[in-house]
């Protein structure tokens, strides 16, 4: 109870910091942003965290932007590649230097972006500013150490094999995708990373054309002065040449008819079963597309019908869940379960396309739509506690926009969803052409 009362003042707080900006908005902490010379967009969050800062170095390049063929997964594996150091500070002495100070850095890779992450005091933030920019600039690695690294990603893919999640997911991207790079997973297809360790030139050429600048977005949240901060952004980064090259994508062409795969695992497990419908890219603004956010969590979340039937009064589901992501470009609407008898895949399967008929030809009930969004906004803002969890949250819409306006943008136009903008987006993109249907079913 206690916690919760300090959080709650924590953002009162911050609602009544909140800069001339975004006095109307609704995200609830103070921001600025800037825009170097060189493209690189700073964003500075000051909130209060007793001395604590997080440090997000967003590259707004992922498994997406891999569009040549046999080169999938550099994405993924120069989020390996990044902590080999430079010359000024090896991976070694990077590591140390972290260590010393107590710093807790990591990074990740997506579909649409790959994040590096640092939580720290905020007395050591020019040392991290000076440890970033130097790597993020002057990244260097010989041969040698690129097939080592190449080969531990291979390593990842085989043991990444023994999750039946892990085949389901690669066979529903390259079974729903013909020609846009989502079909191939963040790690890559297998033959292009067993291939890896050839393409060092290659390697050095992706860094060069991605890592760049005005591909980049700087996320700094936490006990911030603006102004020197800002003043040590530009002293450290101003000197990082642009250069970004987009990727040459191919857009995934309008799907006409339902796909369907069968998986055999080699394992035991209980079968998988994943239906995804062909959805929108990230766009905050649009009716369409938050409706369709709202709808899946009303048709297949925690509280709605169908989970309450499926895993609470029958018992015949381990999990039910939707996975409406924010995506670069139209990705999936989709929709998980896992039966708990292979006998009940085509009954669970059923069962979703009957809830979809539902909201189809009904209007969803007005105070549920009404709690849902409350419940959206409510956990929006618990969830921005600490410094680290603010910038973990902002992460991906950054990615995606590059701009805070979309976390206004998107709440504003939830407010506006009605039950008919429910039931039109269910008839809309919802339909049997649309949708692609994996079975995953372990061995007898």
């Amino acid at each position: 109870m206690k916690k919760s009362l300090s959080f709650i003042l924590i953002i009162f707080g911050a609602i009544m910091l909140m800069n001339s900006s975004n006095k109307n908005g609704f995200f609830p902490y103070e921001f600025k942003t800037e825009t170097l010379e060189n493209g690189l967009k700073v964003i500075l969050i000051k909130m209060p965290s007793n001395g604590l800062v997080s440090y997000y170095t967003i590259v707004r390049t992922g498994s997406r932007d891999e569009y040549e063929p046999g080169h999938t997964g550099f994405a993924h594996f120069f989020e390996h590649m990044m902590f080999r150091g430079t010359k000024k500070y090896p991976g070694n002495v990077y590591d140390k230097i972290l260590t010393e100070m107590g710093a807790d850095g990591n990074a990740y890779t997506t579909d649409d972006y790959t994040c590096y992450h640092l939580n720290f005091t905020a007395d050591n933030l020019e040392k991290v500013m000076d440890l970033e920019s130097d790597r993020f600039q002057n990244l260097w690695y010989p041969e040698q150490d690129f097939q080592t690294e190449s080969g531990a990603v291979y390593g990842e893919y085989r043991k990444g094999k023994a999750s039946p999640f892990f085949w389901i997911w690669e066979a529903l991207c390259n079974t729903a995708f013909e020609k846009h790079t989502y079909k191939h997973t963040t790690i890559g297809f297998e033959e292009d990373i067993k291939a890896m360790p050839t393409m060092y030139e290659y390697s050095l050429s992706f860094f060069k054309r991605y890592y760049r600048p005005d591909n980049c977005v700087l996320l700094i949240v936490g006990d911030i002065d603006y102004d020197k901060t800002f003043a040590l952004v530009k002293k450290y980064y101003s000197s990082w040449q642009k250069g970004y090259v987009p990727p040459e994508i191919e857009p995934e062409p309008e799907q006409t008819k339902e796909k369907r795969k069968v998986v055999n695992y080699p394992g035991k497990t209980a079968p998988i079963l994943a239906i995804a419908y062909k959805g929108m890219s990230f766009n905050p603004t649009d009716k369409n597309y938050v409706a369709t956010i709202l709808f899946g969590r009303l048709a297949f979340g925690e509280n709605s019908d169908l989970f309450k039937k499926l895993y609470i009064r029958e018992q015949k589901v381990l999990f039910l869940e939707e996975e409406f992501n924010f995506n670069r470009d139209p990705f999936l609407w989709m929709i998980w379960s896992q039966p708990k008898e292979e006998k009940d895949i085509e009954y669970v399967e059923n069962e979703v396309y009957k809830t979809i008929e539902f909201f189809q030809q009904n209007l969803p009930d007005a105070k549920k739509l009404e709690d849902l969004k409350k419940n959206m906004k409510f956990s929006f803002l618990m969830g921005l506690e600490t410094p680290g969890k603010v910038a973990s949250i902002l992460a991906r819409p950054l990615a995606l926009s590059a701009d805070m306006k979309v976390i206004d943008e998107f709440y504003r136009t939830l407010e506006t969803i009605t039950p008919e903008d429910i039931s039109n987006v269910a008839k809309t993109y919802f339909q049997p052409n649309k949708r692609t249907v994996v079975v995953l079913k372990g061995s007898k």
